[in-house]
């Protein structure tokens, strides 16, 4: 019997798990051989792969799992090796729930579960899901129980959106009694309804009084921008993050701000409202009340003995607009060249890695080659040099993978004080203040002190070579009006200075600063690229970079990067381990023959056991096979079905663990988030030599 031999025109038997049911080497299981299963069999199976809804069937005592296309989108990272697992295997998190389902369906029973609450491991970590269950046995040719048919409908969305709903009703609520309470005080400034969607409000004759809308304006059809132009300039962006807020999570509004009155004058009132959410959780309706609370303000303020002046704080929320639009502008400069410089950068490590794996095999099948090893020596510096440039193009297009960890400012100063020592020349003097309490931040602690030493490097440059650079690290507290227009939210900060006293930058050069490639520099003594990376490694670390100079009179950088209120870790944890070589079995994943090779032949004159597999497709066959490696190198990018992703999932899950070490010249997001590695993922970045290569792998298998 030729079993899904033909899709007779139903999308769901020519699928990616028809193909893959047809191509599943069932004889590892008890169904045996896919050509001798039962007609009841082949029929349940093809009633569900025609299915557009998420269905598994688990047939036998042991419920050997068979499963469709919308079930394969549903089960996430466990797709695919969940097909022909035992569903107690495939979802151990839930084993008790499933055996239960099979032992009852198979004994002519049925279930169903609406909203079922459950905690699954679909991506490697504890999810929370809501789903609708429905059972049902299965028969066999003889019309006996054999399997049970499972049909799955995740609600997860809905459930969170009705809880979005009642609180959003409860709210509601609970401003009109704060309602009832401010006509009972004859407080009441008016009402008004705002319609979201179509971005129109309505109010009563109150409301409109209070907002000074001419006496013939329709009540149900106010203008919005007028409305807006009569709060008082300092409290509009107030107002306005507080309507985001509550149209984004439903929480209740609550906003005291200013209102201009016709002579001039302003009237402090307060807002009450809440949003409204329809069926599919979308705000749709923004109804709330008006109430003067001018006389308590003035009392607050006359307590409080606070004069504002209106006219300075009108020109200085100019002066901020302005420079915001005017960063914005340059942000937006940089953000496209650097989406540039990432795809060169990507290409560039391919390549390297390859020309750097045959020189280092060409240097050692000629090793008594003098003018060999002189030519490949210099090749080697040649792709080291390259490789540099590559990593400084990753890093300003914030597209470098980096690997966070909690730091604090005092160890970096000490960990990079002797560098800089060296690496500026006795003649520069370095003053470094760092307060005893200063907070700790999350932060790639290597490309840090690699930023601080490229703007030690400049700022020595700028001294010609001589003179003294001050390098400080301050606990700061950033207001809404420095973070506006610079991506930051207003909070604790660290701020890392480099300061020198050199020739300063003309406002010209400074606008050009942060520009790949620009120096003012000769010829052949810079590539322009320092401050670039500086400035896409703070951006991608969630921070702010802000340079000042004066002609003649030195520069300033200062990084700001967000407080982080974790522990220090353990330093005894972070030691590297001794030895290199091992015994372990390594199974190499690389689509590039050139590159895999190589990496090949120097893990087996380290003295380890290596597998090869060309993609991923070949690796987790090998591995479902029952190959036992000790560790998985994988190249991140590769043709087929299987990702190098999909492999770390299922090296995670199974026990032990099996560790995972990835390598690629550009990550691409596909390990990382925003391309920050989490502490668990490890990654050599190509283009990498022997030394870094063994020195990771020995690395990683001894942690």
């Amino acid at each position: 019997m030729q079993f899904l031999s033909d899709s007779h025109g139903c999308a769901g038997w020519d699928g990616e798990m028809a193909a893959r049911i047809r191509a599943f080497d069932w004889n590892r299981t008890e169904l045996g051989n896919i050509e001798a299963w039962p007609r009841s069999l082949c029929s349940a199976v093809q009633l569900l792969l025609a299915s557009p809804l998420p269905m598994v069937m688990l047939w036998g005592r042991a419920g050997y799992m068979i499963y469709n296309d919308a079930y394969s989108v549903f089960a996430g990272g466990r797709h695919p090796y969940l097909l022909g697992a035992p569903v107690e295997l495939g979802w151990p998190e839930v084993a008790d729930f499933n055996r239960h389902v099979v032992d009852t369906c198979l004994a002519g029973g049925t279930l169903s579960y609406r909203n079922k609450d459950l905690v699954l491991l679909r991506d490697g970590i504890p999810e929370e899901v809501w789903l609708d269950l429905f059972y049902s046995p299965v028969a066999d040719d003889d019309g006996k129980p054999a399997g049970v048919m499972a049909m799955v409908v995740e609600t997860t969305e809905r459930v969170i959106s009705e809880r979005r709903r009642q609180e959003a009703e409860d709210a509601y609520r609970a401003d009109n009694e704060r309602v009832r309470l401010a006509l009972n005080a004859g407080a009441l400034l008016g009402s008004f309804v705002w319609d979201v969607k179509a971005n129109t409000l309505s109010g009563d004759e109150r409301f409109a009084r209070t907002f000074s809308f001419p006496s013939e304006q329709n009540l149900t059809d106010l203008p919005t921008d007028l409305a807006g132009s009569r709060v008082h300039p300092d409290d509009r962006s107030w107002v306005k993050e507080q309507v985001d807020k509550s149209v984004s999570t439903g929480v209740p509004f609550n906003a005291e701000y200013r209102v201009l009155r016709p002579d001039g004058s302003y009237l402090w009132v307060q807002a009450s409202g809440c949003c409204e959410f329809n069926e599919q959780g979308e705000p749709f309706r923004f109804p709330g009340v008006l109430i003067d609370i001018h006389e308590r303000k003035i009392a607050e303020e006359s307590l409080l003995k606070f004069t504002r002046n209106l006219e300075q704080r009108v020109a200085d929320e100019v002066e901020a607009r302005l420079a915001a639009e005017e960063q914005l502008r340059q942000s937006q400069k940089l953000e496209a060249i650097g989406g540039l410089t990432g795809g060169v950068a990507h290409d560039f490590n391919n390549l390297l890695q390859v020309i750097a794996g045959n020189l280092h095999l060409l240097a050692r099948h000629e090793p008594d080659n003098a003018n060999v090893q002189r030519r490949v020596t210099a090749s080697i510096a040649a792709v080291e040099r390259g490789a540099k440039l590559s990593s400084q193009l990753l890093a300003f297009a914030r597209r470098q993978p980096l690997s966070p960890a909690v730091c604090n400012p005092q160890q970096i100063f000490e960990g990079v004080g002797e560098l800089l020592q060296r690496a500026l020349g006795e003649t520069i003097q370095i003053e470094v203040g760092v307060p005893q309490d200063s907070w700790n931040i999350n932060v790639d602690r290597n490309q840090l002190e690699n930023a601080i030493l490229n703007l030690a490097i400049n700022a020595r440059d700028a001294m010609q070579g001589e003179g003294t650079i001050e390098l400080s690290a301050e606990n700061v507290t950033l207001d809404r009006k420095f973070c506006a227009g610079k991506g930051l939210i207003p909070g604790d900060f660290v701020r890392v200075a480099v300061a020198d006293t050199g020739a300063g930058m003309t406002p010209e050069v400074l606008e050009q600063a942060f520009e790949p490639f620009f120096t003012t520099k000769a010829d052949g003594q810079g590539t322009g690229l320092g401050l670039s990376m500086v400035f896409g490694f703070v951006k991608q670390s969630g921070g702010h970079i802000d340079i000042s100079s004066v002609v003649g009179q030195g520069t300033r950088v200062q990084l700001f990067f967000p407080r982080s209120l974790r522990a220090l870790p353990d330093e005894s944890t972070l030691r590297d381990s001794a030895g290199r070589g091992g015994h372990e079995t390594i199974l190499v994943v690389e689509d590039n023959e050139a590159v895999r090779s190589t990496a090949v032949e120097l893990l087996r004159e380290e003295g380890y056991q290596v597998l090869t597999a060309a993609n991923g497709d070949q690796a987790m066959q090998m591995l479902l096979e029952g190959v036992t490696v000790d560790l998985i190198f994988t190249d991140v990018v590769m043709p087929g079905l299987i990702k190098s992703s999909d492999l770390a999932a299922w090296a995670k899950v199974q026990n032990p663990p099996v560790t995972v070490l990835f390598t690629s010249g550009h990550t691409r997001d596909i390990i990382s988030r925003n391309h920050q590695l989490n502490p668990d993922t490890f990654l050599l970045t190509k283009p990498y030599g022997p030394h870094a290569l063994t020195q990771m792998i020995r690395t990683v298998l001894s942690g």
